[in-house]
C-alpha cells in the first residue's frame, strides 16, 4: 500500500484509516538540478510573455495612453528579478536558467518578427 493509504484491517472486517501527516516535497522537487533548470527556463519564457503584457495593461488602466507609452520602457526594471536570483547562492541555478529562458525567448520572438517583416516587405515590392 502507498503512504497515502495507511489502512489497517480491524476485527470487524472494515478498514480503519489513520490520518497521515502532510507530505513535504521530496528531494527531487527541492534540490534536483534538472528540476531547477527546467522550471527556471520555462519561468523565463513565461516572464518574457506575461510581464510586459500585464505591465502595459495595468498602465492603460491607471493612466492615459500617452503616459502609458512613456512609462512602458520601465518594464526593463523587472529584469532585476532574475538577476537577483542569480546573485543569491541558493537560487543561482534557477536564476541562471531563467535568464537563459528570457534571452532565448526574446531571440526567437525577435528573429521570427524580423523574418516576417522581411518577407512582407519582399512580397510587397
Amino acid at each position: 500500500m502507498s503512504a497515502e493509504q495507511d489502512v489497517e484491517p480491524t476485527g470487524s472486517g472494515e478498514p480503519v484509516s489513520e490520518p497521515t501527516p502532510e507530505r513535504q516535497p521530496n528531494w527531487w522537487h527541492r534540490d534536483h538540478p534538472t528540476f531547477a533548470s527546467l522550471t527556471g527556463f520555462f519561468t523565463g519564457l513565461a516572464f518574457v510573455v506575461l510581464v510586459p503584457g500585464l505591465f502595459i495593461g495595468l498602465l492603460h488602466v491607471l493612466v492615459d495612453d500617452d503616459t502609458a507609452e512613456d512609462l512602458f520602457p520601465f518594464v526593463i526594471v523587472t529584469l532585476a528579478v532574475p538577476i537577483g536570483l542569480v546573485i543569491a547562492p541558493r537560487t543561482r541555478r534557477f536564476g541562471l536558467y531563467m535568464l537563459i529562458g528570457v534571452v532565448a525567448t526574446a531571440l526567437v520572438v525577435g528573429g521570427v518578427a524580423a523574418l516576417v517583416l522581411w518577407y512582407m516587405i519582399a512580397r510587397d515590392a
